[in-house]
């Protein structure tokens, strides 16, 4: 899909959930920028905000092969930086935390994280016949790492696998260093 076909594809969707009074569109588990910016220009055209989240491969790659860098970059010079901010969902941590880099321009757009619980890549998970849920308390640990080296991520939650263990470990992580989870 073209960024043009996708925001024509998405501009009814956003146009409704903006007229039933959404103040905030979220778009989850991005895989390829055309859709992402066509997501963001339509949601420009309607004059709402809105949130861009990738996911990536076990390499911090999007599936398209494109880097996370470079795709946040791409929305950005196209929409003129239009989206509040983006999101990494559907990875587990390992799988992106090598690519970001802190004090760099880019890593400073992230400002939310919806994790996966497993290691696994997404076509293992694909594959399991029963749900790897992960280690919660290590993915705990891990958002905490994230949001020490990120304080701008201020959105935290949990994506594919996680339950109410992993996020009662990752707020249990975060309200042990109040200062640094505060908000």
């Amino acid at each position: 899909m073209t960024a043009a076909e996708a925001q024509d594809y998405h501009r009814r969707q956003i146009s409704t959930l903006a007229g039933a009074g959404a103040d905030l569109i979220t778009a989850l588990t991005m895989t390829n920028v055309p859709e992402a910016v066509g997501i963001a220009t339509a949601a420009t055209a309607i004059d709402i905000p809105v949130v861009i989240s990738f996911t990536v491969e076990t390499d911090g790659r999007l599936p398209t092969g494109d880097s996370l860098r470079a795709a946040i970059e791409a929305v950005d010079e196209a929409t003129g930086s239009y989206p509040a901010y983006y999101m990494i969902n559907c990875a587990h941590p390992t799988h992106f935390t090598s690519v970001l880099s802190t004090g760099e321009a880019w890593t400073k757009r992230i400002g939310g994280i919806r994790a996966n619980a497993s290691r696994c890549s997404h076509a293992e998970l694909d594959a399991m016949t029963e749900l790897d849920s992960g280690n919660p308390d290590e993915l705990g640990r891990m958002y905490r790492a994230i949001r020490d080296d990120f304080p701008g991520v201020r959105v935290i939650g949990g994506c594919c696998g996680t339950d109410l263990r992993h996020v009662t470990a990752i707020a249990e992580s975060c309200v042990a260093n109040e200062e640094t989870c505060s908000g």
